[in-house]
């Protein structure tokens, strides 16, 4: 039985039906430099090519700006599999990508915090 809750490759008694790796046809490298906190947002373009279900899915969940955390959080997905789905986003043209804008420390205590509080806000 499939959990609805939990996207398609999951599955409430076996867990995980597909391998990341296979979401990201193998895939470890993003075309596209995206930082866990680089912002994306759908441009509103249908993508000329086909995109997978977990396209579709990562892509429905940029309607704003959303930072690429959000969308492995929300995914279940590695952040390196993200990272592949929203680069081939990005060079269809379906999404545009923004990077990070750090202040003078990036590793900044209220920085991290405000990235938590949006993950929970999300969940």
């Amino acid at each position: 039985m499939t959990s609805h809750q939990e996207g398609p490759w999951l599955d409430d008694a076996a867990g995980r039906l597909i391998r990341p790796y296979t979401v990201s046809g193998g895939r470890t490298k993003p075309t596209t430099a995206l930082d866990l906190l680089s912002m994306v947002m759908a441009t509103g373009s249908t993508p000329k090519t086909h995109v997978s279900p977990e396209h579709s899915l990562a892509l429905g969940l940029c309607d704003e700006p959303t930072s690429v955390a959000e969308i492995a959080a929300h995914l279940r997905l590695p952040a390196v599999v993200t990272k592949v789905l929203l680069s081939d986003l990005v060079d269809c043209g379906a999404l545009t990508a923004r990077a990070p804008r750090f202040h003078a420390n990036p590793t900044d205590r209220s920085l991290l915090e405000a990235v938590l509080d949006g993950l929970r806000q999300r969940l």
